[in-house]
């Protein structure tokens, strides 16, 4: 066995239909596929025994501890090589085990992850969103759109470990809270070499509204500190961005309802932000609609964001 794809679930019995589905278009057919129910009150269980004979699958359920820890617990079923972790809202192209394949052969890499894109069936929202997670202009960029960091972490939306990797660092050290990037920078240090293959990209159907959106990026904000007890170089100026966003956002409406002269004029610089968003949004998607929500979003992005790291900065310092 190749591969083993490793799939955390927790009520989400649908998207587990779409994945599995998008599982049995493979064009490289050598993995297994391992369905964890962390706990889930709605399980896929039916779900999985649908597709049985169409893929290589097992279905386990235990109690909920979290998806890092589920996916270590799917890690010690594997049967494979290489250990996969899809989230379970993902779709994969027909490509993806192929393409990795290839590089793992050219390059004997231990560790990768991908890109991912929005699908034509994803909603103008879903579109909208995940425009502002992978856009260069909302730091999208360090998730695996651009090759230009120095150092690329990938993410456990669309992730791979050899099982050497697995045994040298014993999967994930805590379960919530950036446990994905937590493992990838303990892999680094571990001197495993982690690349990212641009060409094997999923689509990810993240949140379907603007306020889960908003959840989900103040517990990314939280996330961030939270990896910084563990790795405080982690912390970097970089990491502030959204932070410096949400007070001059505040501060800038604040002056324009009080009529404070000295710093009204910030709204300028977000109106300006607000348009290059716009611009660029519809030159890669060509819907004004989505243009539309891609400014939303992306100051949902950036003010979630920032507002999770600054709470979650503050009870630190306690």
């Amino acid at each position: 066995m190749r591969f083993s794809v490793i799939v955390p679930v927790y009520n989400r019995p649908r998207e587990v239909r779409e994945l599995l589905q998008s599982l049995t278009e493979q064009s490289f057919k050598s993995f297994e596929i391992i369905i964890v129910e962390d706990g889930s009150d709605i399980t896929c269980r039916e779900i999985t025994e649908n597709f049985s004979e169409s893929l290589n699958i097992r279905y386990y359920y235990k109690e909920n501890s979290g998806q890092g820890f589920s996916r270590n617990f799917g890690f010690q079923k594997a049967a494979g090589e290489y250990f996969v972790v899809f989230d379970s809202d993902c779709l994969i192209p027909s490509h993806y085990f192929e393409t990795v394949n290839q590089v793992i052969n050219e390059k004997n890499i231990d560790c990768w992850g991908g890109p991912d894109r929005a699908h034509d069936s994803f909603t103008p929202v879903q579109k909208a969103i995940n425009y502002s997670m992978t856009s260069i202009f909302t730091t999208g960029g360090i998730r695996g759109k651009s090759e230009k960091f120095e150092q690329f972490y990938p993410r456990s939306f669309n992730m791979g470990i050899s099982r050497e990797v697995f045994e040298a660092t014993g999967g994930y050290k805590i379960t919530r809270m950036g446990e994905d990037l937590e493992l990838s920078i303990r892999i680094s240090k571990a001197g495993f070499r982690t690349v990212l293959i641009k060409d094997a990209y999923v689509y990810h159907k993240r949140r379907s509204t603007f306020i889960q959106f908003f959840k989900q990026l103040h517990f990314f904000g939280r996330a961030r500190v939270n990896i910084g007890r563990f790795h405080p170089e982690q912390i970097k100026l970089m990491h502030t961005f959204p932070l410096l966003f949400t007070v001059g956002f505040i501060v800038a409406l604040t002056s324009v309802l009080l009529s404070i002269p000295v710093f009204k004029y910030l709204i300028i610089g977000y109106l300006l932000y607000a348009l290059l968003l716009a611009a660029d949004s519809y030159i890669e998607e060509k819907n004004p609609v989505i243009s539309l929500y891609s400014v939303i979003a992306g100051f949902i992005q950036l003010t979630g964001y920032g507002f999770g790291f600054a709470g979650e900065l503050f009870k630190s310092r306690k």
